[in-house]
């Protein structure tokens, strides 16, 4: 099975400039970047909600755990949010009613939590808009833990932060290319 594309920075501004002019921006502007720069996987976006992320006081947590039922493999593990992350969900939360922990925090055009597969859709639609044929739901996940291994975060803190149990699982979502490459053997 092909692996799902990586996307360069100017390739996620093009996608980020395109859900601009969706039915959802601010919505769809947020989904790209909770997979982008907290590494979650489709799943796991549809399931998050208000409480996950916003504490009483409506404001963004630093980390919350991901709960069993709402992650691959049934197993609890911290998401840490990055400032940048973390900016974004504020000014998203300004569009949403928070006073309901229970909510889903992305919701469906049905309203309530998006299925798997309908979030996988939505990811689709956008990145086939953009013309990214080989992108999907995974190339938030597989971009967010190749630009961590880029910048010398080591493969056992990966593992933890993606949630996998073996390191060779997260080895195999960290892109390699030309660039890099040339770039490695400059540090000789």
């Amino acid at each position: 099975m092909r692996q799902a594309q990586t996307l360069n920075e100017a390739q996620l501004r093009r996608v980020l400039h395109y859900c601009r002019s969706r039915r959802h921006p601010i919505r769809d502007q947020t989904i790209i970047l909770v997979s982008f720069y907290a590494g979650l996987r489709a799943k796991e976006i549809a399931a998050l909600t208000v409480s996950d992320v916003f504490d009483d006081e409506g404001a963004v947590r630093e980390q919350f755990i991901l709960r069993a039922a709402q992650s691959k493999g049934g197993k609890t593990r911290t998401v840490y949010l990055s400032q940048r992350l973390r900016r974004s969900l504020n000014e998203y939360g300004d569009t949403i009613r928070l006073n309901d922990p229970a909510r889903a925090l992305f919701e469906s055009q049905k309203g309530g939590h998006f299925s798997a597969n309908t979030m996988c859709q939505l990811f689709l639609d956008i990145y086939k808009a953009c013309g990214f044929k080989d992108a999907s739901s995974h190339s938030g996940r597989r971009t967010y833990i190749t630009r961590l291994a880029n910048k010398g975060v080591g493969v056992r803190l990966l593992a933890e932060l993606a949630g996998h149990s073996h390191i060779s699982t997260t080895q195999r979502y960290i892109d390699v290319n030309a660039e890099q490459l040339a770039g490695a053997v400059e540090l000789l």
